[in-house]
């Protein structure tokens, strides 16, 4: 019998089934206003998990759906595989097309108004994370969505110079965003500044894009960087996560934690969050 503690010890967890019949199991933990996490390759990792206790732990609800993988299950190269494998050929998913949005995103659209009806506040976060990276600028078509966070966005796989500068959204699903941006909203994004899977071209059209309403984050991973961040860091929030004080992935952290709690009204913990820019 395994003496490690299970990952996933305190999350509830429950079937969603959307409108288009679309199921899939979501696991959650804390209180407080929604924050869709949608977790990256491989699945459901222990880190993953880890991600989601902080957000609950900053006073909100983490919802996390099971989209591929093995929930609660570590990393390892041929895990990693197989669920990239998984996604490739899964309908769900649109891991090549630069202007088309995936089908999932309908899925996540519907679970995030459901979310809101049951935990409150002003409205609902969410945070992609490679693979999913970019779904939570898709899912700001839902006029709920008012803390979207992406995090190392790699699809459409980066295969040409389309392809690495493209969302992988619809443009009609685009234009709602951009329209919701002139109202307001605010995107966050994260990378490392040397990935290749989540390209610097894309950081350039959401910029280009979004204007200043755009918070993009790149954590410094050229040779020679003061951390020692590896040129093939990729996973800010978990893989690659430093906490040790002062670390640009901590500050990462920091940042999106308080990026979420401000715009779900949760009560203030730390100093308010500025934009870059902000004075």
């Amino acid at each position: 019998m395994s003496s490690e503690p299970d990952p996933l010890d305190g999350f509830a967890r429950e079937s969603f089934i959307s409108s288009a019949k679309r199921r899939h199991d979501v696991y959650r933990i804390g209180s407080g206003p929604a924050v869709v996490v949608i977790h990256e390759v491989p699945g459901i990792t222990p880190l993953v998990a880890a991600f989601a206790r902080k957000v609950a732990g900053r006073g909100m609800t983490a919802v996390l759906p099971d989209l591929f993988g093995t929930p609660g299950r570590a990393v390892s190269t041929a895990y990693g595989v197989s669920s990239i494998a998984r996604a490739c050929i899964s309908r769900e998913f649109k891991v090549l097309a630069s202007n088309k949005t995936s089908p999932i995103i309908g899925y996540l659209r519907e679970l995030a108004v459901r979310e809101h009806e049951r935990c409150g506040g002003p409205g609902v976060g969410a945070i992609g994370m490679c693979l999913t990276g970019g779904f939570a600028l898709a899912m700001s078509v839902e006029p709920l969505i008012v803390a979207p966070v992406l995090s190392q966005p790699s699809l459409p796989f980066p295969i040409g110079a389309r392809r690495r500068a493209a969302l992988g959204l619809s443009e009609q699903d685009l234009d709602i965003v951009k329209g919701r941006v002139d109202d307001g909203l605010c995107v966050m994004g994260l990378r490392f500044s040397a990935d290749k899977t989540s390209p610097r071209e894309r950081f350039a059209t959401l910029r280009s894009t979004l204007g200043e309403n755009f918070i993009g984050v790149e954590i410094d991973s050229s040779a020679g960087n003061p951390w020692n961040y590896d040129s093939a860091s990729h996973s800010v929030l978990t893989e690659e996560y430093c906490d040790v004080e002062g670390s640009p992935t901590r500050r990462a952290l920091e940042d999106v934690l308080e990026f979420f709690a401000q715009r779900l009204a949760v009560p203030p913990r730390n100093a308010s969050f500025e934009r870059p820019g902000d004075s």
